[in-house]
């Protein structure tokens, strides 16, 4: 007997003939390479096939025996799914019996009588190892936890739908979990597993019969290739039927992207990316359970992914244009201009000039505002310093501070760069960080200002009173202005008196921390009035400027030096 570190390596081999001699010439054939169990009649050998399923390699079967034939073994065992995976010689003299034994399941045949042992050994050998192979492959191919196909064999057996039934219309069907981390937290790993389990048990049964099939490709990632449905609601019930048997109160929901094939998507795999894209876009969202992904969508996804392609181009030939806003004191006895901010345009050669809400949140996304931030940073320098030379008058200019910026270990040397290259103060470039921004890694990035502020710098807190930070945080934070945000004065236009009182809030939180308020937004004489008699310090908005080119801010500084000389 073989053994290899101890553990034995010998297949075992359940021979059923009710001759004895049959038998004892198989044993001799067989004994030096396996270990070998005997049968008399098919009854013994279900018994002894269903107390050795799990170790059986093989059976060498017998047709015709007392109290139960061949025929009947190979009936039982093909109807059995515990069972159907042990391969079945069939030991025959009757070739009429092949057909019938091929069909029940039979996997080769040894014809009687035994002649050359070594064809008996090839055929025993050759069996067990297709055998062996199919299982390995077939315990690859499915997720043990839920039954359904693994990643690539997903792939490889839509890849076959598609091939075999090029004229089927497919759906790409991803579904999510929502924030299915927090269900293994509150309920336990074994939960999140029956959970998983369920759903594929679910995915299974509405794919069974119907041209379709289901995978896990995640954690708590499910894909399904499906023959197109107007609605994929009865899948969606069925899913939330399974989890509401064991949910209890608590709320597990599924999100569901649906990509129909469409023209210009591409590969399977290009379908699948689209439906998932459709998916995470529910993220959140709890007023519907499926997206679907069109051309719209798609034709959005093209204009993005050109733009993220055009960035280093855009950068090279000075697409990219910065205007300013200015900021207008209102305190004193005229609007007196005090700072700007400086902000991105980008005329595009082919699309012309595009929306910063187009491109700006795409580029956060992928890391790429910091190309963008930099050159900002690089051309408003070079503006205050051209200014400052040009009429003797220093205006500060505030620019951007992304999360990626603050955390460039070479942010410092890049902006002392910026102001010793241009004969700057760090008083003249004012840096904005907004108020959402406080909340991821506080501590880290609190540090990272505070030391841009020791350095000179002055930081002004963006879109305060968007709802992110901590009063009880505020008065820790390393800022010199704070900039309201505009949805407050847009509601006090609409006669919201609320939010006319959170107003009089954010100037009481202001006058507490000793630092001025910038009020964005602002455009009617009304409102700057208002803030005024607030107790506002500075105003942004169109009922001053909009964002303008360099060209005609500098008219606004000669007229503000022209104000100033009219004083005295």
């Amino acid at each position: 007997m073989a053994y290899s570190n101890g553990i034995n390596t010998r297949r075992l081999v359940l021979v059923v003939d009710d001759q004895e001699i049959n038998r004892e010439l198989l044993e001799m054939f067989l004994s030096d390479d396996y270990d070998l169990l005997f049968a008399e009649n098919g009854q013994q050998a279900m018994e002894l096939i269903r107390a050795h399923q799990d170790m059986l390699s093989i059976v060498l079967l017998d047709l015709m025996m007392p109290v139960m034939d061949g025929f009947q073994v190979l009936a039982a065992v093909h109807a059995d799914e515990a069972l159907r995976r042990i391969p079945i010689i069939v030991l025959t003299a009757e070739r009429a019996a092949e057909l019938r034994a091929l069909q029940l399941g039979a996997a080769d045949f040894i014809t009687k009588p035994f002649d050359m042992h070594e064809i008996i050994l090839a055929r025993v050998a050759r069996i067990i190892e297709l055998s062996e192979g199919r299982t390995i492959i077939q315990a690859a191919e499915r997720d043990e936890l839920t039954g359904l196909y693994t990643g690539n064999f997903f792939f490889q057996y839509a890849e076959r739908i598609n091939r075999y039934h090029p004229d089927w219309d497919m759906d790409a069907v991803v579904l999510n979990i929502e924030r299915f981390h927090l269900v293994n937290d509150l309920y336990g790993r074994d939960f999140g597993d029956r959970v998983l389990g369920l759903i594929g048990e679910a995915i299974l049964d509405q794919t069974n019969g119907v041209g379709a099939i289901g995978g896990r490709m995640e954690a708590d990632q499910f894909c399904v290739y499906i023959r197109h449905a107007e609605s994929y609601q009865e899948l969606l019930e069925a899913l939330q039927s399974r989890l509401a048997s064991i949910s209890g109160n608590s709320r597990i929901r599924l999100r569901t992207g649906v990509c129909p094939r469409l023209e210009g998507i591409g590969d399977l795999q290009s379908q699948f990316d689209k439906a998932k894209i459709a998916c995470n876009m529910l993220r959140g969202n709890f007023s519907r359970d499926v997206m679907y992904y069109d051309m719209e969508m798609h034709r959005k996804e093209v204009f993005s992914e050109g733009l993220v392609n055009d960035i280093h181009r855009a950068v090279e030939e000075r697409q990219f244009q910065v205007y300013f806003q200015p900021k207008y004191g209102i305190q004193g006895p005229r609007p007196a201009l005090r700072s700007a901010e400086a902000l991105i345009r980008w005329k595009h050669p082919d699309h012309g000039m595009i929306s910063p809400g187009a491109f700006i949140p795409l580029f956060e996304q992928n890391g790429l505002i910091q190309m963008v931030d930099e050159y900002v940073w690089a051309e408003t320098a070079r503006q205050i310093a051209a200014w400052k030379a040009e009429y003797g008058f220093t205006l500060p200019v505030s620019v951007n501070l992304s999360r990626v910026d603050v955390y460039d270990p070479a942010l410092e040397e890049k902006l002392l760069g910026l102001v010793e290259t241009n004969g700057l103060t760090t008083h003249e470039l004012k840096l904005e960080v907004t108020e959402s921004a406080y909340t991821d890694d506080p501590e880290q990035l609190v540090a990272r200002v505070q030391h841009l502020r020791d350095l000179g710098f002055q930081i002004e807190m963006d879109d305060f009173g968007s709802g992110y930070s901590s009063l009880n945080m505020i008065s820790t934070l390393p800022i010199d202005v704070l900039k309201m945000d505009m949805k407050f004065i847009q509601n006090v236009k609409k006669g919201n008196e609320k939010d006319f009182k959170l107003i009089e809030l954010v100037l009481d939180i202001a006058e507490f921390l000793h630092v001025p308020v910038v009020a964005e937004g602002v455009e009617t004489a009304e409102q700057c009035e208002m803030l005024r008699q607030a107790g506002c310090s500075l105003v942004q908005g169109y009922y001053f400027s909009r964002p303008i080119p360099p060209a005609e801010f500098a008219r606004l500084i000669e007229k503000e030096l022209n104000d100033m000389k009219l004083e005295g």
